[in-house]
């Protein structure tokens, strides 16, 4: 067998790590010489990232099959809609006029001029109360389901992501809460040390932040490139943890691991509320970051796509996720820019709309690759922190 000195094995990663950071921070500035918006998809793909590794926790770690993860997103979103923009003084002036023995009375507590122009926390105190907010949601969803296995899972999960969207969008009377299909907007943009990421009025997008200036979608990228990295610390202390293997060990047996002590209950329902929080938090950086929402954002189809990430990169290896984050978030938006022009150059006229040719690329690159490679594009290399399935599946 051959072996290589000591001194290669442990400068390895270092040196890999130190690539990958170079990479990251010089991106944005080669990507922005092609236009802001290839920035802008990697900001949309970091976000997608923090997403995917929420649900990694629960589907990967965990082995809970959950088809509407989706709705926790949207809860973190609407909590930045409602806390930073003049939405909740659109709420108050409707409960006035509905119910004016309630509306008079809140009015006067929370003051003239939230009831003018509505409430503007910072962010940075909404992301814990969205995490909480989220992960208390991940509680209740988790609680009546904690005998439903495979399927039935999947379908109850489902229902509950419908039900939080169907909300969103009818929460428009009698007290006008979400909008409606219109959805929030006016959001107050994330602020650091006092300056706002997405420039201040008549910058044209230009952050001036300790005497640099920069576009607002590379400040974003460095902020999301900051939190993708503490969550892949929490998720990687969360896998290594006690916590992470009792959750590995109801993945593979849920009979044996009760056998052994294990409380699955409290610990299904934990994998459901901590996978909630990492949705929260995402969600209120994207409300932030968009500066909009409609309940639109939040559909079926954006929790399929979280899930294909998980379980195109790897489920429970978190650099996989990560890697299936990047290409589903990314490639589509890729594909967008490029299939028209692509047509153009070598057919001479566009014979299939991007849009359609988009999808069906997208849906034929995720049926090759889990024909070739089942377990994933980049399982983990132990073969213990592989789910049994993917094991069988990638052997046959």
């Amino acid at each position: 067998m051959k072996t290589f000195p000591s001194s290669w094995k442990s400068n390895k990663p270092g040196a890999t790590l130190l690539v990958l950071s170079l990479l990251i921070i010089v991106f944005p500035f080669f990507a922005a010489q092609f236009g802001n918006s290839w920035v802008r998809i990697m900001d949309v793909a970091l976000l997608y990232i923090m997403l995917a590794l929420g649900l990694n926790i629960v589907v990967g770690f965990a082995g809970l099959l959950d088809l509407g993860y989706i709705a926790f997103f949207a809860i973190g979103a609407y909590m930045a809609g409602l806390l930073a923009s003049p939405q909740c003084a659109v709420v108050l002036e409707s409960l006035v006029m509905e119910y004016p023995a309630l509306g008079e009375p809140l009015v006067r507590l929370l003051g003239a001029d939230i009831a003018a122009n509505g409430i503007h926390l910072s962010v940075w105190l909404i992301i814990p109360l969205s995490a909480a907010v989220a992960g208390l949601s991940g509680a209740l969803l988790g609680a009546p389901t904690l005998k439903l296995r495979g399927d039935y899972l999947a379908i109850v999960t489902l229902g509950f992501g419908e039900i939080i969207r169907i909300f969103m969008n009818n929460l428009n009377g009698p007290v006008n809460i979400t909008n409606g299909p219109q959805g929030i907007n006016l959001i107050d943009p994330v602020r650091l040390a006092g300056v706002s990421l997405a420039g201040e009025a008549g910058s044209g997008g230009v952050v001036q932040f300790a005497g640099l200036a920069m576009p607002s979608v590379n400040a974003y990228y460095f902020l999301f490139v900051l939190l993708c990295v503490a969550t892949v610390f929490i998720s990687r202390r969360l896998q290594d943890s006690r916590l992470g293997r009792a959750w590995v060990a109801i993945r593979e047996d849920e009979i044996a691991a009760k056998a052994m002590g294990i409380n699955v209950r409290n610990l299904k329902l934990l994998a459901f509320a901590i996978g909630a929080s990492f949705g929260g938090v995402a969600g209120a950086m994207f409300a932030s970051f968009q500066g909009f929402i409609s309940p639109e954002s939040f559909s079926l189809t954006e929790s399929i796509a979280v899930l294909a990430m998980v379980v195109l990169g790897g489920i429970g290896h978190i650099p996989g996720v990560v890697l299936g984050a990047i290409l589903l978030a990314a490639l589509p938006e890729v594909l967008r820019h490029t299939v028209g022009p692509l047509q153009m150059a070598l057919l001479g006229e566009v014979w299939i709309e991007a849009e359609v040719l988009r999808q069906l690329l997208y849906g034929l690159a995720l049926v090759l690759i889990m024909l070739v490679r089942p377990a994933g594009l980049w399982p983990s290399p132990r073969q213990e922190d592989r789910p049994i399935q993917a094991s069988v599946v990638g052997g046959a």
